[in-house]
């Protein structure tokens, strides 16, 4: 059975009507709905996270009129429609699975790659012609920062061992301690993270993952020492935090 989407786009035609719609919704552009689109991305995640499976729908939902909301915005400037944009992704789903829709036989562990060889070709037909061309901006830093990593590894730029990613990571390290002006620290430090977002690469750990379930676990941790202490916790000295925190610690491991 085929869904029927077009509830969801009459309901944004009415929105965006310029005489009986709304006036917030009218006010917006591109530019505006785009946080909140980035929003409602994150919002699908936490959920998932939480594995919400109530939550997650509702947030799909919200993310879904992020989608029908920009095609509606495109549609009144005459580029694209939703149509378009679902016609586009169905032929790129199409092109970028041969192994599915088409002949070509490929090994499941060659698919990731296939992937990207079938991305970089469709590239090639851009003006920016370099290997990091499509590497998104508003990517979250080490999201970021790991793709373009992988994306020069591909062109033979890279560490031949985690060794050198090691050693940049305590050559970087000693570049801040030597560094004297904020915006000289700032630099450093950038360095620093990128290293050690490419030592993490080396052992094909997701940086992002894996800084996001350390803040997790200090998260889990600090609260666990709070509710030991209750309101207390702030006037405790350093020592006898420090204690607390092993105790959190000790407690988690068990």
């Amino acid at each position: 059975m085929r869904t029927d989407i077009t509830p969801l786009t009459d309901i944004m035609v009415q929105l965006r009507d310029p005489k009986d719609g709304c006036p917030w919704d009218l006010e917006q552009d591109f530019s505006t709905i785009a946080p909140y689109t980035i929003e409602e991305a994150y919002e699908v995640a936490d959920a998932i996270e939480r594995n919400d499976l109530d939550g997650l729908k509702d947030e799909l939902g919200d993310l879904l009129l992020q989608v029908v909301f920009h095609s509606q915005m495109a549609s009144e400037l005459g580029a694209f429609g939703l149509q378009d944009v679902v016609s586009g992704i169905c032929d790129k789903m199409i092109r970028r699975h041969p192994h599915v829709f088409g002949v070509k036989v490929i090994a499941n562990e060659a698919v990731p790659d296939a992937w990207e060889s079938i991305k970089a070709a469709e590239r090639n037909g851009g003006e920016d012609t370099s290997a990091l061309a499509g590497v998104a901006l508003a990517l979250p830093a080490l999201l970021r920062a790991q793709k373009i990593q992988k994306r020069a590894a591909r062109t033979g730029f890279d560490w031949p061992d985690q060794s050198g990613a090691r050693d940049k990571i305590i050559e970087e390290l000693q570049e801040v301690e030597s560094a004297t002006s904020v915006e000289h620290i700032t630099e450093e430090i950038g360095d620093l993270l990128f290293a050690v977002v490419n030592f993490a690469r080396f052992h094909k750990v997701d940086a992002e993952h894996a800084l996001k379930s350390a803040t997790a676990k200090f998260d889990r941790r600090f609260r666990e020492m709070e509710a030991s202490a209750g309101e207390a916790f702030s006037e405790l000295s350093l020592d006898a935090k420090e204690e607390l925190w092993r105790q959190a610690k000790a407690k988690e491991a068990k």
